[in-house]
């Protein structure tokens, strides 16, 4: 069977269960549809914080930086496109709140079809699937096409927390400091940090900190790489100082960190 160039998942399955995938700063090398259906959170997205609720839909493209908080009561589902597919998307970040029964129901009824046909296993799945994607994003589309769903003008410092959250993305694993990231930017440190602050609710060393934290925890949790060659990746200093760093946010060594949940060793 041929593998679909794009998959539907549950946010638990997006997430392995593990909070952290979604609720850390970080940017990801495919597109992400997000459909919330229940429950509520905080979403950080091109610069922003806001919060969302049911029946919100986020459309993360590749390589934005990005964070989704949610309450363990909230589920969804997520479509996963990889960057360089032929469907047409949209070039920047959105999040929709769908108020008409109809549009809510039918994207719903997209989302439902396109699990039906990934669970088949019939031939020509590949080709399938990819209809029933190019179906789920003319409806993004046609919606953010609706005077309802035009994004506000954002503000000055609205602007700046983007371009820095843009640069975070490109540069966060060669050890810049705050200083090097304002001077690109032409602000002062301080200005940065505190139009970060106000338009996403961290400051720029917490967001350049959870995007670092966020691969480290990948890179441990999905590879054999030694940890002192993620240090070295990562830009630190020396294995020492990740493992503080690590131990500092998490609690936990890398070397724990590489071990899977309780749970899992049990049934292994």
């Amino acid at each position: 069977m041929t593998t679909p160039i794009l998959t539907v998942q549950s946010l638990s399955q997006l997430t392995a269960a593990q909070d952290w995938q979604l609720s850390l700063a970080h940017d990801r090398a495919e597109h992400l549809l997000i459909w919330i259906q229940r429950g509520q959170g905080r979403l950080l997205i091109d610069g922003q914080r806001s919060g969302t609720g049911s029946h919100n839909a986020v459309f993360v493209p590749a390589r934005h930086l990005f964070a989704l908080d949610l309450g363990r009561q909230a589920g969804g589902t997520v479509l996963v496109l990889p960057d360089g597919t032929d469907l047409r998307l949209p070039q920047t970040p959105r999040q929709l709140r769908i108020r008409e029964i109809h549009a809510q129901a039918e994207l719903t009824g997209l989302f439902e079809a396109a699990q039906r046909e990934q669970a088949s296993g019939r031939p020509l799945g590949s080709e399938a699937m990819e209809a029933h994607g190019a179906l789920i994003t003319v409806w993004l589309r046609r919606q953010m096409a609706l005077d309802e769903h035009v994004p506000q003008r954002k503000s000055a410092g609205q602007r700046l927390a983007a371009r820095f959250c843009e640069r975070v993305t490109r540069h966060y694993s060669q050890n810049l400091t705050m200083a090097d990231y304002a001077a690109a930017l032409d602000v002062t440190p301080t200005h940065l940090t505190r139009a970060c602050k106000a338009a996403t609710g961290k400051t720029a060393a917490d967001l350049l900190t959870e995007r670092v934290l966020y691969e480290a925890r990948m890179l441990l949790a999905n590879t054999r790489v030694p940890a002192q060659d993620i240090a070295r990746h990562l830009g630190f200093g020396s294995a020492a100082y990740f493992t503080r760093f690590m131990q500092h946010h998490t609690r936990h060594s890398p070397s724990e960190l590489r071990q899977p949940p309780p749970r899992q060793r049990l049934q292994a």
